[in-house]
């Protein structure tokens, strides 16, 4: 790169917004040639709206299912992963429907100072590649680390047996990969295998 700033480029900005539900970050519009001034102007113009501090809407973009769980993950920096309760019903797995957005963001962000988003509960852990998957434009822990991070954060006994009795009949598990969910359902009575 020779130092001049990005011409701007309408069709690379909505290219990256596209495969984001619409939305797109400060930097992600700076990487396309829009400055925080032309920002404002396609703010001011109706064509973008800001979501939360550092992200932004294409407001004539279809609205998204799930475009929560998209601004957190961009509030996050990209790092984030969706999981324990939220993969869980993601996943369509048992009835719980949870009242807050849970998010593991990588153990050295444990340190950092930030304002939490509203109606989001934080977990730190280091997510391996091998334990995501994606829930269209965002990662999630597959199910087998997503019921095992329930079990492990104290998931009622009868939907954590109800989501991995779940999970086993459909085959995306197996017993094996169930250790943290066997030892907390033994004193409730085990799985039913």
């Amino acid at each position: 790169m020779d130092g001049q700033p990005n011409k701007p480029d309408w069709n690379r900005l909505f290219e990256t917004a596209g495969a984001q539900e619409g939305h797109f970050t400060t930097k992600q519009a700076a990487e396309a040639g829009y400055s925080s001034q032309l920002l404002l102007k396609h703010i001011r113009a109706g064509r973008v709206a800001r979501t939360r501090r550092g992200i932004y809407r294409l407001v004539h973009f279809p609205a998204g299912e799930h475009e929560e769980l998209v601004t957190v993950w961009l509030w996050s920096d990209q790092v984030g992963v969706i999981s324990h309760d939220t993969a869980l019903a993601l996943h369509g797995l048992s009835d719980s429907l949870p009242a807050h957005l849970h998010l593991t963001l990588p153990s050295t962000w444990r340190r950092r100072r930030f304002r939490v988003p509203a109606g989001v509960v934080l977990h730190y852990a280091d997510v391996p590649r091998k334990d995501r998957d994606w829930f269209g434009a965002v990662p999630t822990t597959n199910t087998k680390r997503t019921l095992n991070d329930c079990a492990r954060e104290g998931l009622s006994p009868e939907l954590l047996r109800q989501a991995a009795e779940q999970a086993l009949r459909r085959g995306i598990v197996t017993i094996a990969e169930l250790g943290r969910v066997e030892e907390a359902l033994e004193p409730f009575g085990g799985l039913a295998t």
